[in-house]
């Protein structure tokens, strides 16, 4: 097809009538029916875009809410040995999905043994499941918080989740919804946004979404709360903020009884021990409390000896059931914790340890760490000046 041109309106250039014409008989002389395809294809494609620029445009907690309402029944998953802000996270998740007529099953793998964690569930009275195996999952479509990879269970390989909010590193996705936010200090304050994006009842009785009862306002807060030492430890702005929503909604009794629950004698005593024979080396402190019959006394003893004056960084480790359980903890830019304890047992067959700048933990083998399977084995005077030369950045 040709098309002549000339002088229009001062010099324009501008298509004759005789190319007007030519373009008219080409539209003409196509078939109906070529026509009528090429008609719906456009509009396929308009509306299909408008859909897409409308899901994209959701705010993360409608989106997520969206997801539920397409299942009957979804398994929340929290992470082995949940703690306050795993759980509460399942529990705003529930509420989103309650809200929609979504029944949510709450489960986890491990146990839960720290008397923070024990009082958390008793008070709030959840309800929740342990489970040891993928085939125990309560429904198919998996949604994660507060950890990003399926683990500690059977199975747990095979796991597909269909969605997954945490704010941990880690290269783990939902198939159809996924909010890591890394920067955050607790995934309960992901939450928290949600429940605002979806017109929840927050503060202020006002809200065209699910009410936030006094239970869940007071799980998501001491979440929070659990996960940034009480705001002081690597918090965001969101922290500040979701707090300052959840607070008048909250039961303060409920608060005070998670908060202050009673410590045994098993806990008492690894921090004693922590105290007393740490060693420190500069402004870090290490110490092996042996052998316990509750790890979560572990990363409780890291936090007393964070107490201690001219100490920035610490790595408390202990033996249970032929596991060496780690825990870190940093107040010192230079120390990233999480990397410092990836890099102390990086050759050692079996082991996996990470975390955040501020807090971090690991597990590895005492078999592999004697020496079983590829690697010469290390003692535990070598072990700990792995840790030492991890943390000040030598390793």
């Amino acid at each position: 097809m040709s098309y002549r041109s000339a002088p229009i309106d001062g010099g324009v250039v501008g298509a004759t009538p005789l190319a007007t014409e030519s373009i008219g008989d080409s539209v003409r002389s196509l078939e109906p029916l070529v026509l009528s395809l090429l008609v719906l294809a456009v509009v396929g494609l308009a509306v299909g875009g408008w859909w897409v620029v409308r899901w994209f445009r959701r705010p993360p907690g409608a989106q997520l809410q969206r997801l539920l309402a397409t299942h009957d029944e979804v398994t929340v998953l929290m992470h082995p040995n949940p703690d306050p802000d795993a759980m509460s996270c399942a529990m705003g998740v529930a509420a989103i999905a309650d809200a929609v007529d979504t029944d949510a099953e709450l489960q986890y793998a491990g146990e839960i043994r720290h008397q923070e964690n024990r009082a958390f569930r008793t008070v709030l009275e959840l309800e929740m499941d342990a489970i040891d195996a993928s085939s125990q999952l309560a429904a198919d479509p998996v949604v994660l918080v507060d950890h990003n990879t399926p683990r500690g269970f059977t199975g747990a390989q095979t796991v597909e989740p269909i969605a997954v909010v945490d704010h941990h590193p880690g290269n783990g996705a939902g198939t159809k919804f996924t909010d890591v936010r890394t920067d955050y200090g607790a995934a309960s304050t992901i939450i928290v946004e949600y429940l605002e994006e979806i017109g929840a009842t927050l503060d202020d009785g006002e809200g065209s979404g699910p009410e936030v009862s006094p239970e869940l306002a007071t799980g998501l807060l001491y979440g929070i709360q659990s996960d940034t030492n009480h705001l002081t430890n690597g918090c965001s702005r969101a922290e500040f903020d979701a707090c300052a929503t959840l607070f008048s909604g909250i039961d303060e009794d409920l608060l005070d009884r998670i908060a202050n629950p009673q410590v045994s004698d098993d806990v008492l005593r690894v921090k004693a021990t922590a105290i007393t024979e740490k060693r420190i080396e500069g402004p870090f402190a290490v110490c092996d409390v042996g052998e316990i019959g509750n790890v979560d006394a572990i990363p409780q003893a890291a936090d007393e000896l964070m107490h201690l004056e001219g100490v920035t960084a610490v790595v408390v480790y202990g033996e249970h059931d032929g596991t060496i359980h780690l825990s870190g903890r940093s107040r010192d830019d230079r120390v990233h914790m999480g990397e410092a304890l990836r890099h102390a047992i990086s050759d050692i067959p079996m082991a996996s340890a990470g975390g955040h700048a501020r807090m971090g933990g690991g597990q590895l083998s005492i078999d592999h760490m004697n020496g079983i399977g590829p690697s010469d084995g290390i003692s535990r005077d070598e072990f700990e000046e792995r840790l030492f030369s991890a943390m000040a950045g030598e390793r």
